[in-house]
């Protein structure tokens, strides 16, 4: 019995050390050891090291190009009561000589524009020019050296891209937010009537105050000028493409004004008959008519008349006032248009010399 036991004893031992053995072998053949990280926590380590380096670049978009962006209040007098008002926006310099780029709508009919840096100076500022059609404006300070932002290229900007913008919203100063590119080639009316094309659409958060102020890229780039967001929606949010803001600021730096091409025309869209499109084989059965004519203006020289249809502007076909404005959006004084009108059943071809606005 005792012997039994003994034998007994042994086996149990024997198999005990044979499993033993190969579970090490399994965890080495694995790859796993009893000490090896979970995958749980090493997801929660890599998302820290996201965020991370998430915080990394906006702390360095910040401290590189908000030095650069500026407060600008404003006081303006009412000429008929003799009222006086304050506003505040936002600006950033766009050179070390003192230019600094904004919104219109932030120094329009402003009497006096006060500039503050984020070093505490305080400068009186002269409007250079303005753009009501972009909302955009120039002001410039009387000072040198002062730390200007790199300007960016919009037409590289991909939706889900980050980008951070740097204002002054409700007077706090040098807030930032940050979110993402929601889409690009969105269209804007400015004040003019035009459309302002090419917009970028964000979900930063902006605010009041906000206006004016710079959204830049993870590179601290200027990629925009935020101009826009809507009364109670949320994450909806609007800028100036930098490509649009460096064309203008050459034309107000040179001129004073941007000089667009001008025909001299009112219209409005309306429809055409199918019939009529087929028999002249228009792309669309839509046109403008020319509801007002400017006397002596380039397109009354040029024979256009009320109530002619312009279906054409050279070779391209056009269905409402904002595809002229498009097409006449680059284009200065002494840029000719080539018009195809329909008047009187007929089919007729205009060139017309465009003045400047």
């Amino acid at each position: 019995m005792n012997e039994q036991i003994e034998n007994w004893t042994t086996s149990v031992s024997a198999e005990s050390d044979s499993a033993n053995s190969h579970s090490a072998n399994s965890h080495s053949a694995t790859g796993h050891s009893p000490n090896r990280q979970s995958p749980e926590a090493a997801s929660v380590e890599s998302d820290e090291g996201l965020l991370d380096a998430y915080s990394r670049a906006v702390i360095g978009v910040v401290e590189k190009a908000g030095p650069a962006v500026v407060s600008i209040g404003v006081r303006t007098t009412s000429r008929s009561r003799r009222e006086r008002g304050e506003a505040a926006g936002s600006g950033v310099i766009v050179a070390p000589d003192g230019f600094v780029l904004t919104n219109h709508h932030v120094v329009e009919k402003a009497d006096h524009i006060d500039v503050s840096l984020i070093d505490g100076s305080i400068y009186t500022a002269q409007l250079v020019g303005a753009d009501p059609a972009t909302d955009l404006a120039v002001v410039r300070v009387g000072a040198s050296g002062l730390p200007a932002a790199q300007l960016g290229d919009s037409g590289a900007l991909r939706v889900g891209q980050l980008v951070i913008a740097i204002g002054n919203p409700l007077g706090f100063e040098n807030t930032v937010s940050s979110g993402v590119v929601s889409a690009l080639g969105r269209s804007l009316r400015g004040q003019s009537g035009r459309l302002i094309e090419g917009v970028i659409q964000t979900d930063v958060p902006l605010n009041p105050g906000n206006s004016g102020g710079p959204l830049v890229d993870s590179r601290a780039r200027v990629v925009g000028i935020n101009t826009a967001m809507i009364a109670m929606a949320q994450g909806l949010s609007f800028a100036v493409p930098v490509n649009t803001a460096k064309w203008v600021v050459s034309e107000l730096l040179r001129y004073g004004k941007v000089r667009r091409a001008y025909l001299g025309l009112g219209g409005q869209a309306r429809p055409i008959g199918r019939r009529v499109q087929r028999y002249f084989e228009l792309p669309t059965a839509r046109a403008v008519e020319v509801i007002s004519v400017e006397a002596n203006g380039p397109a009354w020289r040029a024979g256009l008349r009320e109530r002619d249809l312009i279906v054409k502007v050279n070779g391209k076909s056009v269905a409402s006032v904002d595809d002229i404005h498009r097409l006449l959006t680059g284009e200065s004084a002494g840029a000719a248009f080539d018009l195809t009108i329909l008047r009187g059943g007929q089919r007729r071809e205009l060139r017309v010399i465009a003045g400047e606005v």
